[in-house]
């Protein structure tokens, strides 16, 4: 059997070069559908995603479970774990099975892994918190004797033991066999969550054979080198019940590294920090068992986030007394199969299967329940709450950031119930939380983590697609203030910038800006910042008008554009980026589209593309369609035609949210033969079966939620809205079963390997033009025909008409921050320049300036005043604002005009510097010049310039003066008068540094 990645691989390199064999076409009318597949939990594995970075876990869960019985695997630190989640596949050496996991997330470790229970074969001589190393209990085992299923774990570790686990919603049994004869164990190790533990405690009563105890925890991506100390607390307290069917031999406790055999209650935590700040701390106990006769154990526990009583009545409530693994695991099994036929489809290869369903099954193991069954749970303000009238569930984690950029929408697609709750549930929260929604919330407890403000476009994503079960005139209220009214934590540092605390970090600058400057804005990246203000705002609008609040929806509608203010089409030579700004209005230099600075987990050049909401708008101010198209294409690919699957800041990152809709945006540029071919070679390419089948953390289902829509051939338009965008789907036949008695059929007759190009589209039997599916379809449900092949179609979904529709004003500037027109100056007229280097300092004031880098600088005193001078206007010289140039690579914009020269002040630091400068013209073209300039400090020039300025010293930092001669010379660069002239870029040479130019007609 081939793997999809090589079929493939092999079809989109073909199709790009034109050798592929055209795939016979089955007429889109064929009564031909392969079979349904019927047991889609067949096709789940579990274990893909747990090595190479996904961070899932294979352990028994349900669908949107709040227990999830899985291993803790170490790799010999007893404060750490081998995988952010607990797991990893390559380090199969475990020392418990923890109740409680969060997939995929990306700190580690990552969250909860709360009471790990360790079944260990042999004598317990010492306290296990002192076994720091994991060297004595804890067991390795081989993946040969590891099975993982939906709802149910398996495994016989190296020790002897076989675990055997499965799990009802908010209760687990599990089934230990022990090796007969010999002493048999479970450690309950309470304070040993993932990320350590504030407090712990447990109870053990032989008389009843029980354990009972807590984990005071929280602390999520609380070792987290940016900001992560400031999430070092407590947040939610962990309590369990668990009951065995056969009596103790034997009970002990341990607390540090004192062992207390006989004993039945210990306390105490380990601590929030790692290493030797935490090992060798905690507490636990144990249990005994005599296997002379029987070597087998049955243990039934039940959690709750509230109580010990909830706890038990969750256990009561959801574990009979006759129920054993085989049977629950049944349960369990049904269970999955009811939510994975959320998606049926028909046809495929056994891998395309396999890595569609196990993506289904990541997407549905979140949102958690913490809810109990009696309808309470833990709030943010930890206290015990309610249900809201309506309301079935209460949820937790949302991985906010990650989240709403495709798992919310797949959730709100499948289980708008679910969503409804979820949207209730972070409503209560926020409530709970001062008002404040907090942008990474970890079962109850707000932890700031990573940027934005995602629940904006979450929750109108959610309406949008239909969810109404959730209050939304309150949550929309609570989210236009959160967006409109600063809160004092905007203006807190606290956990910076990792999980600065402001979920609109300093919102008054902000709307004074139009933009969150880098140095002042209380956040992560001032760039990434706006865009993500951009996003949520425009949501917020959106969802405004359809709830008929128009004064909203006007006063937030144009915030949807501020993206613009911080494109700057001078960053860089290809036509523009998003760049950080400064509060004072100038550029954050240096600058390369390569550089995180300014972004959250992302470069300049992923982020320059997160403006779903305004695709035409990004293209204008890029130059247009066929130029944005163009700069798709060298994002996609490497300079040698192969397609960039990450690894390269300067192109697309599939392991990261901040890019992910990108594949899709060429429908917007009028190419969406471009959006199939992408597409498919990044779900073939990085996607596949096997523990390492996740491009990245999987971060809470987002990045499997992208598969599941990539594989169905459609992406929502934007986050919050319920437009659909087409690619090419790769199953012959889809339904797509909303839970609301609606039903989206997607067929592709001809859905093969290399059948990767759309060639027409029916909607409800009517021919469809557009390379988007309406709200409406998705509403009401219906029949989608895709008819596919292996040569592109050019002409489908490309006229203008069809293309997707943006939903804001369009721009009175295409182009955003062009320099202001040129100011004559006698017979020139001299261009303004985006200043970044501050070059010159004042007698009183030697530090402000450094030219070279080396802390030099230019006498103010000894240069000209600022204003006209000889055909040039000089910039301002005092201050600590920017008065250099320097060559960067960025594109430097000219008045357009008709020009013989370009005539320059500038200087060379640091040497003499040559490099060449390349003007373009209104029309396309470009011509070259040698730029050749002599270091400011040399006594004469070296290649013909003019000395324009000197100054007979130099400042440095330190407070000195050199009384060294340096000088400004004028440099003349020939155009084409024929044509005309609208920038100039050059190589990168920062030493190159521009004073004042003009340019003459």
């Amino acid at each position: 059997m081939f793997s999809p990645r090589s079929w493939l691989a092999a079809a989109i390199t073909g199709a790009l070069v034109g050798t592929v064999v055209a795939v016979p076409a089955t007429a889109a009318t064929s009564t031909f559908v392969p079979a349904k597949v019927k047991d889609p939990v067949a096709y789940v594995d579990p274990l893909i995603g747990s090595a190479g970075g996904g961070n899932t876990y294979p352990g028994a869960v349900r669908p949107f479970g709040m227990i999830s019985w899985s291993p803790t695997n170490t790799a010999g630190d007893q404060t750490n774990a081998a995988g952010a989640n607990g797991y990893s596949y390559n380090t199969p050496r475990v020392r418990g099975f923890a109740l409680t996991h969060v997939n995929g997330a990306g700190c580690h470790p990552g969250a909860a892994g709360d009471v790990p229970i360790m079944p260990f074969a042999g004598e317990v001589v010492s306290s296990p918190t002192a076994d720091t190393t994991d060297a004595v209990y804890a067991s390795t085992f081989s993946h040969d004797n590891e099975r993982a299923e939906p709802g149910r774990y398996t495994v016989t570790l190296d020790s002897g033991v076989k675990a055997d686990l499965s799990v009802t919603t908010r209760a687990g049994v599990g089934e230990f066999t022990f090796p007969q004869g010999k002493q048999a164990h479970l450690l309950f190790r309470v304070s040993n969550s993932l990320n350590g533990s504030e407090d712990a405690e447990i109870t053990i009563d032989p008389a009843t054979r029980t354990v009972t105890g807590s984990v005071l925890t929280g602390a999520f991506c609380g070792r987290r080198a940016n900001g992560g100390v400031n999430n070092r607390k407590s947040y939610y307290r962990l309590h369990f019940a668990a009951t065995f069917d056969r009596a103790f031999s034997g009970t002990g406790t341990w607390v540090n590294s004192e062992l207390r055999e006989g004993t039945t209650t210990a306390s105490g935590g380990e601590g929030y920090a790692t290493g030797a700040d935490r090992a060798g701390r905690g507490s636990g106990g144990y249990v005994s068992f005599d296997t002379t006769t029987d070597a087998d154990v049955r243990m039934k526990v039940g959690i709750s986030y509230t109580s010990l009583d909830a706890a038990r009545q969750n256990l009561a409530k959801e574990l009979s007394r006759r129920a054993d693994v085989a049977s629950v695991a049944a349960d369990a099994r049904r269970s999955w199969n009811e939510a994975l036929r959320s998606i049926e489809v028909a046809g495929g290869s056994a891998d395309e299967l396999t890595t569609f369903y196990t993506a289904m099954y990541h997407a549905y193991l979140q949102p958690n329940v913490t809810s109990d069954v009696a309808g309470t749970y833990l709030g943010s303000d930890r206290k015990v709450h309610r249900l809201a009238r309506g309301q079935q569930v209460q949820y937790g984690n949302f991985s906010g950031w990650d989240q709403y950029r495709a798992h919310t929408q797949l959730l709100a697609l499948l289980e708008p119930e679910v969503a409804g709750d979820y949207a209730q549930s972070l409503y209560n929260l926020a409530r709970q939380n001062g008002g404040v929604w907090d942008r990474w919330v970890h079962v109850n407890g707000p932890t700031h983590v990573m940027t934005g403000d995602p629940s904006a476009p979450a929750l109108a994503g959610f309406y949008a697609f239909g969810v109404r079960n959730f209050d939304v005139r309150g949550a929309f209220d609570s989210l236009y203030r959160q967006a409109t009214v600063p809160h004092e934590s905007g203006l807190s540092d606290k956990g910076c910038p990792g999980q600065c605390e402001g979920q609109r970090p300093n919102l008054a600058e902000y709307l004074r800006l139009r933009y969150a400057p880098q140095d002042t804005c209380h956040c992560w990246g001032g760039a990434a910042e706006t865009l993500e203000g951009a996003t949520a705002d425009f949501a917020l609008a959106d969802w405004a008008g359809r709830i008929g609040r128009d004064k909203e929806r006007a006063r937030l509608l144009p915030r949807a554009s501020w993206w613009r203010n911080t494109f700057n089409p001078s960053a860089g030579a290809e036509g523009g980026y998003q760049q950080a700004r400064k509060a004072d209005g100038s550029w954050l230099w240096p600058f390369s589209p390569t550089s995180d600075a300014g972004f959250a987990q992302g470069t300049s050049a992923t982020y320059t593309w997160m403006v779903q909401h305004d695709v035409s708008g990004l293209a204008a101010a890029m130059g247009g369609k066929d130029r944005a198209a163009e700069r798709l294409d060298a994002f996609f690919h490497r300079p040698d035609g192969s397609w960039a699957t990450g690894g390269d800041g300067f192109r697309y990152d599939p392991t990261n949210e901040p890019g992910i809709h990108v594949p899709w945006l060429y429908n917007a540029l009028g190419r969406p033969w471009k959006t199939q071919e992408t597409v498919r070679a990044m779900a073939s390419l990085v996607y596949r079966t096997g523990p390492s089948g996740l491009p990245g953390n999987d971060d809470l289902g987002t990045m499997s939620a992208w598969y599941v829509f990539a594989a169905l051939g459609m992406y929502p338009q934007t986050p919050s809205r319920a437009e659909l965008l087409l690619s090419s789907p790769m199953f012959p036949k889809a339904w797509i079963r909303r839970g609301n008695g609606r039903t989206i059929t997607v067929t592709a007759p001809q859905a093969a390997p290399g059948a990767i190009y759309v060639q027409d589209v029916r909607v409800d039997g009517r021919k469809h033009t557009r390379s988007w599916l309406p709200e409406s379809l998705v509403d009401r449900g219906g029949e989608v025909v895709v008819n596919v092949g292996a040569t592109a179609n050019r002409q489908w979904a490309t006229a203008e008409a069809d293309l997707p529709v943006d939903h804001v004003p369009a721009a009175q500037t295409p182009v955003p921050n062009l320099p202001e027109a040129c100011e004559p100056t006698g017979a020139a007229c001299a261009q303004k320049l985006q200043y970044d280097v501050d070059g010159v300092a004042t007698a009183d004031a030697k530090a402000q300036g450094d030219l070279d880098g080396k802390g030099w600088s230019f006498p103010a005193e000894q240069l000209p005043a600022p204003g006209p001078y000889e055909g040039h206007v000089i910039p301002d010289t005092k201050g600590t604002a920017g008065n250099f140039h320097s060559l960067r690579g960025q594109r430097t914009y000219l008045t357009p005009g008709r020009y013989q020269s370009l005539d320059l002040l500038v200087t060379a630091v640091n040497g003499d510097q040559q490099t060449e400068l390349t003007i373009t013209y209104a029309d396309g073209t470009t011509s070259t010049a040698p730029l050749k300039v002599t270091d400011w400090a040399a006594g004469s020039p070296r290649f013909g310039e003019q000395a324009a300025i000197t100054a007979d010293t130099r400042y440095n930092v330190n407070g000195t003066a050199d009384g060294r001669r340096v000088s400004i010379w004028r440099v003349s660069v020939p155009a084409d008068p024929a044509r005309e002239a609208v920038s100039f870029t050059s190589p990168a040479v920062p030493n190159v540094k521009v004073f004042a130019l003009s340019t003459r007609a």
